[in-house]
């Protein structure tokens, strides 16, 4: 916990206050804290973007392997070394990134549920002003410290939006007798509907700053899984898809 706090709580925290104190408006600080955060985290959130793409355009290959090797686990995991192989995918690289990301969505939740409070405001560093207290009121009548049912609404069509560039864009691959209403295809599409409700549901039992954090985070993700899409369109970064006879 103390290196949690260290390294994460603390800095994130002292970020926040010092960003109020400049804008003296908590939601101009939080915008600006996101688009901080995510420059930081930049990197690996585009390998997992780049990751998780790959993986969906040999979905429907991968599908037609567990089709043919039906009951023969060894065969089926040969072949799919194989495929992963010839295209230069790595199945659990779009996890790593998501998991070293997870201690700044953690630390990011505590500032926002318990940061505020003055013992907490006691860890700010030497070098930033304590404000003694923070106004929640943002732009002059938005509340960032109650619940509101727009922002969790906002946040549950950014998750869908970028939910549905996923299952939109499909590479042209011939795969003689592939479906594509097959049962991943099935799970996708229900994934389209229930993440962005899942996060509706949440995101209105959750302060406002929360929330905004929460829609801005998917909004600003969602444009960068745009830009890596269009790269991909244009022929760069991520490779084409290869079929394994």
């Amino acid at each position: 916990m103390e290196i949690f706090q260290t390294f994460f709580y603390q800095p994130i925290l002292n970020l926040l206050v010092f960003l109020y104190n400049i804008f003296g408006d908590l939601g101009i600080a939080i915008i600006f804290l996101t688009l901080i955060v995510k420059l930081i985290l930049f990197p690996l959130s585009k390998k997992s973007i780049k990751s998780q793409k790959a993986l969906q355009d040999l979905q429907p290959k991968i599908d037609e392997l567990k089709k043919k090797h039906k009951g023969d686990q060894q065969a089926l995991s040969l072949e799919l070394m194989a495929l992963y192989k010839e295209n230069k995918v790595n199945p659990f690289s779009s996890c790593f990134p998501l998991l070293i990301q997870l201690p700044f969505f953690i630390a990011i939740f505590r500032v926002f549920r318990d940061g505020f409070a003055q013992n907490h405001l006691d860890l700010l560093y030497p070098f930033i002003k304590n404000p003694e207290t923070i106004n929640a009121i943002s732009l002059g009548f938005f509340n960032l410290s109650e619940k509101s049912i727009v922002l969790a609404v906002l946040a549950g069509l950014a998750q869908f939006w970028q939910a549905k560039m996923m299952t939109t864009k499909k590479p042209a691959i011939d795969v003689k007798g592939s479906k594509d209403e097959s049962m991943t295809a099935i799970m996708n599409k229900q994934m389209l509907y229930v993440m962005p409700a899942v996060t509706v549901f949440i995101g209105m039992t959750m302060p406002a700053g929360l929330t905004l954090y929460w829609f801005l985070t998917t909004l600003f993700t969602a444009l960068q899984q745009k830009i890596v899409f269009k790269k991909k369109e244009n022929g760069d970064d991520i490779p084409e898809v290869k079929v394994i006879n």
